[in-house]
């Protein structure tokens, strides 16, 4: 009588460490294809928010609308995010240099100095997240080929050890008898190609439009810093500091403008 080979019968023919190695590839498939799902998602929508921001932004009559504008709708993206931490850095600085709190290591520095650290800080976070699941997906592009190709060589030894074994009870080891177990075998290493390919993919897709992001965030920074640095140099000691974005913003416009009319 024939026997059917297959996956279904390879499968109810392992032993634990191939059921292992194949829950194992599961486990990274679902993972991967999860992160391109959900980061995706992410990219399109922070995507579509950031080019909203950054048309507001330059279409602003002044950084107090862009202040009105942020508190409207909240910091949804990267660069919303790194004017927040613009706008915060000034209060901070602002309210520590007029001796409404204890200056620390945080506060130390000139004004500029005290500026870029945070704006580099907003950065550094954004960039963390954005590489968020990113090392996953090279895990699995680099290991999943070697961890099916375990599973092949596995899959193959116990084939081969079940073989001889028939042909030393009386039965006869020919092509056709080896044909079907390795060929079962050579499934898992099917399936680790299967889960590495989608994984090395999206990583690249997902670091190329990374690099583009902070490309992009580091060019506003520097807008950002040219905006606000010379308020943040000029403004004058009040003892009220409490809420004071909107006097400090205003002090950064009125000082441009009286640059631009001198």
């Amino acid at each position: 009588m024939e026997t059917t080979l297959g996956f279904g019968h390879f499968l109810a023919n392992s032993d634990g460490i191939a059921r292992f190695i194949l829950a194992l590839m599961l486990i990274m498939s679902v993972g991967t294809w999860y992160l391109i799902a959900t980061k995706g998602v992410q990219a399109i929508r922070a995507r579509k928010k950031s080019a909203e921001f950054l048309a507001a932004f330059w279409a602003a009559p002044s950084l107090d609308a862009v202040a009105r504008h942020l508190r409207q709708t909240g910091v949804t993206e990267a660069f919303s995010h790194l004017v927040h931490h613009g706008f915060t850095a000034i209060e901070q600085h602002k309210a520590g240099r007029d001796g409404h709190k204890g200056r620390g290591l945080v506060d130390a520095g000139t004004p500029d100095e005290f500026l870029t650290r945070a704006l580099k800080r907003a950065i550094a976070q954004d960039k963390s997240r954005l590489e968020h699941g990113q090392t996953f997906l090279a895990t699995v592009a680099s290991s999943a080929p070697f961890v099916g190709l375990f599973g092949t060589v596995w899959g193959i030894y116990h084939a081969l050890m079940a073989i001889g074994a028939s042909a030393n009870s009386g039965g006869q080891g020919t092509l056709d008898k080896v044909a079907g177990p390795v060929g079962e075998a050579l499934i898992m290493t099917a399936i680790g190609l299967a889960v590495a390919i989608p994984a090395a993919v999206a990583y690249n897709a997902f670091a190329r439009a990374n690099r583009n992001t902070l490309a992009e965030l580091n060019s506003f920074a520097h807008d950002l810093f040219n905006f606000l640095a010379t308020g943040l140099k000029s403004a004058p000691r009040e003892v009220d500091v409490a809420t004071t974005s909107e006097r400090i913003i205003a002090r950064v416009v009125a000082n441009n403008s009286s640059r631009a009319g001198a």
